[in-house]
């Protein structure tokens, strides 16, 4: 650990120990490149953690609890694994014996080879419990020589805020299957809103590569360099189409009034809910042109079934825009058949979106 040290001292395997110079840190992935006065130091080969394989065999070495030098060893669980608080890694999730200790050490191959760093555990006890997971040395790597290089490290950044492809959505959006990342709201001074990207648009591919998930877009996007362009493949309106975007540099990571109520006529029973219109205050705040607030909603409609709670703010149903509760009977009364629908809403200042599914006989 580095971060606020006043000295920082790295032991050799022969007890020998040296004075290191901080050169760069990184607190997205937890990795510090330290530099050492020293000759004839003892190295490691490094091995290509882009060849890893499910079920291949892997050891650990480290200090678990103290006991210098401990060697542990298991399988690769699981490989590209995203953490909720470290979306620009793809770890490597592994059963080796990982505890308080260990972190820092290396994770080797059969062949000797150095293929991670052993970062964190999942644990409920303070224990190891099966599940642990190394930062792959590939990225490690990259890290490094940004900092050598640079001073810092650089992220390709898109400024859009994202969300998981539900199976109801993907069948609102018109998608085979649940997959990609769909965006629910953009910086408007972003690349993508600059490039022509829209809320409701899904990503599925970034260069050729597979959007898995919501969770793997910010790892693809961040190992890519600022300026740079990427062709993403988008799912819009039911139609796959392709745009171009130049990645910008990631940001340095340095009581609302009242609405006035409005009836929304007998249409409430086939959505279960009722809105409100927004004031001119809370659109300035939240940013946007149009917008009704959900005052309440019934429990057993279809509004619930979606998540849809008193509070969000509705700004769009079946991509199209709603501005008051009048246009929110309209496009509601416009909806045939038993489909879902996405709907696009603000909680707490934030966009998502949810699928709706209308019953036709109502």
């Amino acid at each position: 650990m580095v971060d606020g040290a006043d000295e920082i001292l790295v032991r050799l395997n022969d007890r020998r120990e040296l004075e290191a110079e901080l050169i760069g840190a990184d607190s997205q992935t937890d990795v510090a490149l330290l530099k050492v006065d020293a000759e004839g130091l003892p190295t490691l080969t490094l091995g290509n953690s882009d060849h890893l394989r499910v079920g291949e065999w892997v050891a650990a070495i480290g200090s678990p609890f103290g006991f210098d030098h401990s060697v542990t060893a298991g399988i690769v669980s699981a490989i590209n694994r995203t953490l909720p608080r470290d979306a620009y890694v793809p770890f490597i999730q592994t059963d080796v014996a990982i505890n308080p200790g260990n972190s820092g050490g290396p994770l080797f191959n059969l062949d000797g080879e150095v293929v991670g760093i052993n970062s964190q555990i999942f644990t409920r006890s303070g224990g190891f419990m099966g599940v642990s997971f190394a930062i792959p040395i590939s990225v490690a790597m990259d890290i490094a020589d940004q900092l050598r290089d640079d001073g810092q490290v650089s992220r390709g950044w898109l400024g859009v805020v994202i969300q998981p492809v539900s199976r109801d959505l993907a069948e609102s959006f018109g998608m085979d299957s649940p997959s990609g990342a769909l965006i629910a709201d953009l910086d408007p001074q972003g690349p993508a809103a600059q490039s022509g990207l829209r809320a409701g648009d899904v990503i599925i591919e970034v260069d050729g590569e597979e959007v898995e998930s919501s969770t793997t877009l910010p790892r693809l996007i961040g190992r890519v360099s600022p300026g740079n362009d990427v062709e993403l493949t988008l799912m819009r309106d039911g139609e796959q189409r392709s745009q171009d975007v130049t990645v910008g540099r990631w940001p340095d990571a340095n009581g609302d009034e009242p609405a006035a109520e409005q009836d929304t006529s007998d249409r409430q029973a086939r959505l279960g809910l009722s809105v409100v219109e927004l004031d001119a205050a809370e659109r300035e705040r939240l940013e946007i042109e149009g917008g009704v607030q959900v005052r309440d909603v019934d429990p057993d409609g279809a509004a619930a079934a979606a998540g849809i709670r008193p509070g969000d703010v509705i700004v769009s149903l079946d991509q199209q825009a709603i501005d008051s509760p009048q246009r929110l009977v309209e496009v509601v009364e416009a909806i045939d058949g038993d489909r879902a629908v996405p709907l696009r809403l603000y909680r707490d200042g934030r966009s998502l979106f949810v699928a709706l599914r209308l019953d036709a006989s109502e």
